[in-house]
């Protein structure tokens, strides 16, 4: 790949060689084609498996970007702005976070806040501001279930055309 993004998560999540194309990444975050393409083209979130080259290439997200894309979606769907997203997902990078199956992201709406003890969160709490939590390994499993559906899909797809050019042979 020619360009190189740093690593989110280097924490035993799924092989990071897998690509899926950006219908499947954007169905499996729950999100729109054309959000997919504008958060690449902003650099807000960018395909680590192969970027678009021109016209004609395609995007191959990895199982971590899905997941990135999810924890976006989630973000604003709770009012955090996409500015403030931004700068989230920056100190994401920066923070290495190993153990994400073990951590929650906390806003109040206005600043994102990473959570990876009990402590954290009651101090969060302590401060009398409101907050809502997104933890990280629940989001992870429901891509995780998700992508495997569409492997399922796939795969039977792959083993109808199979046999109709098996049928057209004979």
């Amino acid at each position: 790949m020619d360009h190189e993004s740093p690593m989110l998560f280097d924490d035993g999540l799924p092989a990071t060689d897998v690509g899926y194309r950006g219908a499947s990444a954007a169905a499996a975050a729950g999100i729109s084609y054309r959000q997919l393409d504008y958060w690449a083209r902003t650099e807000l979130v960018e395909p680590s498996i192969q970027t678009a080259t021109g016209s004609g290439s395609q995007r191959l997200y990895s199982f971590r970007d899905i997941l990135v894309l999810k924890l976006v979606k989630r973000l604003l769907d709770a009012g955090v702005s996409l500015q403030q997203i931004r700068v989230a997902v920056e100190q994401l990078h920066e923070a290495g976070v190993s153990d994400l199956t073990n951590t929650t992201l906390m806003s109040d709406g206005v600043t994102v806040y990473l959570c990876t003890s009990q402590d954290e969160v009651i101090d969060l709490l302590g401060q009398g501001q409101g907050v809502f939590g997104i933890a990280i390994g629940r989001v992870l499993r429901e891509v995780e279930a998700t992508l495997v559906d569409f492997a399922a899909e796939e795969a039977q797809v792959q083993d109808e055309l199979a046999l109709r050019r098996a049928r057209k042979i004979s």
